[in-house]
């Protein structure tokens, strides 16, 4: 065993070693306390306010507000689209934990079924964290009450008051105003490549686009500016108060004035009931519409807050296509309305008015017979408007030469043309010409590329190629009625006040005085002795309507020739047309009239044509002097929609399929 060291330390060299243990210990500490000091500095000195900041909002939310969209009126300001309160209730995805939990807590409160809580769960799923998502909306005051009773209870759930669209006319402004809905993929997708794109607002569970008529073409101005309420929250995320010092109100949109008087537009809906086609009219010295309904309409309420796909589906399928605006797209060969143009057409081109053709039924012209549903005998121009004989005006357009001379007069009067009143949606039409077939066969039918003599007659009918909308057949016999300015229609009459009716002078019409007299003369005479006699009486004293009626073949389901009248299979039936002014000596209203498959014109169409028309004069005060001393209960009432038995007024104006090609 070895036996101990003995060692030896100097005591100086200890209090070294201690020495500088403690410099380093106490530099250690120095640094840190420097450092701590230095990065408390910082906080607290230099970025102080963006601590403060971040402090306050997770103290405070800033909740966005969706602005109320603009309201819509008639020219009577009248309200067509407004907004109206809906309670409703959310869920802020980003302050719940487990959807699934959340959701079952609240459907003790508000029950679910399975349909509505996938919708929530996709909605979640698509939406952003931080967007909130509807579950319920629309809600009555009991429930609204109950769910905000509980709300504070479930972390994300918050209950509240939204201003939802409202269209207070239904289906009467359907598709002129238009609806708004919820924002598609592909409508996202176009708002944010706009360099001014408000993705927090096009996000919003509240905001809506515009999806169709002045709702679309004035999304922008009808949208407003967003707003924001401040809020306190506590650790939760629940609301604990508002800060109404630092929230912000949303502004509404733009208020839009319309030139529709809903009056009438109302009444044109009321008597087209569930026939399908539509209604225009329009002020023959402004051009400003009064009136442009397309039948049957739709509740554009149903689209506001999603409709469901069955409902949508009955309305797609239906045959008379409410969904489809029958005012603007929708084109038709215009009938014998268009014999009007052919009159001043011919009269233009020199041709004698008490030049005479016998009518026997048919004219046989080619290798073709052309009909007319009537034995006319031997009448002249003015004659053949009022009865509306076909095989006069076979005749008459082949005095022309072809179709050019017409088509000059029809385009100067706005038929196939296009008119700047603010919505999308019109379809040109057709006014056929010798450069337009040789154009449009060019490459599908070289062979059929000029013109036939044998399609000439029923041109002068208004059919084959042929084809027009209801507003361009309002602004033809508009401008006829005003007979010395191309009239345009106008549609929106000022936006936030500011006035937006057309200050552009209409341009002459380069058309003889007394030509579009004797047209008028024998306008008035076509409802006072002629097709439309009878069902066309306004039944107000001295006050007229001068029109003319038109029955339009078209084609079925499956191609074939049509059922004439209103017989047969109802896609296969006739259309119904009638075009009008009054008061007849001294016009200021001219309207379109079109009937789907209606059969005659002076059985389906001029009624309507008649009570819509009854309705503008009556809301007229200078007409109303007119018609003052005259009781207008004690005259017997007009027929309601009833059929003439005379054949001349029920069947004079109808028109003949279309010839083949005769060389």
């Amino acid at each position: 065993m070895p036996e101990p060291s003995i060692v030896f330390t100097d005591v100086n060299e200890r209090q070294g070693a201690f020495h500088r243990r403690t410099f380093i210990m106490g530099g250690v500490v120095a640094f840190g306390l420097f450092a701590l000091t230095g990065r408390l500095a910082s906080l607290q000195i230099v970025q102080g306010s963006k601590y403060q900041k971040l402090s306050a909002a997770n103290q405070f939310n800033f909740r966005l507000i969706a602005p109320p969209r603009g309201n819509i009126l008639d020219r009577n300001g009248k309200l067509i689209a407004g907004n109206r309160p809906s309670f409703r209730v959310m869920i802020e995805a980003n302050e719940v934990k487990n959807i699934d939990e959340t959701l079952d807590q609240l459907s003790y409160i508000l029950p679910q079924t399975l349909t509505a809580r996938r919708r929530i769960l996709r909605d979640i799923n698509q939406n952003r964290r931080s967007v909130p998502t509807i579950v319920a909306q629309d809600l009555s005051w009991d429930d609204f009450s109950r769910v905000s009773l509980y709300a504070n209870d479930i972390p994300g759930v918050v209950a509240d008051m939204d201003w939802v669209r409202a269209y207070y006319y239904g289906g009467a402004f359907s598709h002129v105003v238009g609806y708004v809905s919820k924002i598609s993929d592909k409508d996202m997708t176009r708002e944010l490549e706009a360099p001014d794109a408000d993705s927090d607002l096009l996000h919003h569970p509240s905001f809506r686009i515009g999806k169709q008529g002045i709702e679309k073409a004035y999304d922008k101005d009808l949208r407003g500016t967003k707003g924001g309420r401040k809020v306190e929250v506590d650790s939760r995320g629940q609301v604990v108060r508002e800060d109404p010092a630092g929230s912000i109100s949303p502004q509404s949109g733009k208020e839009i004035v319309l030139t529709l008087d809903a009056d009438i537009q109302q009444r044109a809906i009321d008597v087209f009931g569930t026939e399908s086609g539509a209604a225009v009219m329009m002020n023959i010295h402004t051009g400003e519409v009064l009136c442009m309904t397309s039948s049957p309409g739709f509740d554009p309420n149903l689209f506001v807050s999603g409709i469901p796909s069955d409902t949508y589906k009955l309305l797609h399928d239906y045959e008379r296509n409410p969904l489809f605006d029958k005012a603007l797209t929708a084109t038709f060969p215009p009938g014998s309305t268009f014999k009007t143009m052919v009159a001043l057409a011919a009269l233009e081109n020199g041709y004698d008015p008490n030049i005479t053709h016998t009518c026997n039924g048919a004219f046989p012209f080619g290798n073709h017979v052309f009909k007319c549903d009537q034995h006319h005998g031997t009448i002249n121009l003015h004659q053949a408007i009022v009865t509306s004989c076909d095989v006069y005006f076979y005749q008459c357009a082949l005095s022309m030469g072809g179709p050019d001379p017409v088509a000059k007069v029809a385009t100067k009067f706005g038929l196939g043309q296009l008119f700047d009143i603010g919505i999308d949606g019109q379809k040109a039409g057709l006014v056929p010409t010798l450069d337009w077939k040789k154009k449009y066969f060019e490459k599908r039918n070289p062979a059929n590329m000029r013109w036939w003599p044998g399609e000439t007659p029923s041109f002068g009918i208004g059919q084959g190629f042929t084809n027009v909308n209801a507003l361009q057949n309002c602004v033809m016999v508009s401008r006829l009625a005003n007979g010395k300015k191309a009239v345009n229609p106008i549609l929106v009459k000022s936006i936030d006040g500011v006035d937006q009716v057309s200050k552009v002078v209409p341009e002459d019409l380069p058309f003889n005085e007394q030509h579009i007299a004797f047209v008028h003369a024998a306008m008035a005479d076509v409802v006072n002795s002629g097709t439309a006699r009878g069902a066309a009486d306004l039944g107000l004293g001295p006050v007229k309507m001068a029109g003319k009626t038109g029955t339009a073949q078209s084609v079925g389901a499956g191609g074939g020739r049509t059922a004439h009248g209103a017989v047969g299979q109802w896609d296969r039936r006739d259309h119904a047309w009638f075009v009008a002014f009054a008061p007849a000596d001294d016009p200021k209203y001219a309207m379109a009239v079109i009937v789907q498959h209606g059969g005659f014109g002076a059985a389906a169409a001029a009624p309507k044509a008649r009570e819509i028309m009854r309705t503008a004069l009556l809301k007229d005060p200078d007409i109303q002097k007119r018609i003052v001393g005259v009781n207008i209960e004690d005259k017997p009432p007009p027929m309601d929609d009833a059929t003439s038995t005379d054949p001349d007024t029920a069947a004079g104006d109808a028109t003949t399929p279309a010839a083949p090609p005769t060389t």
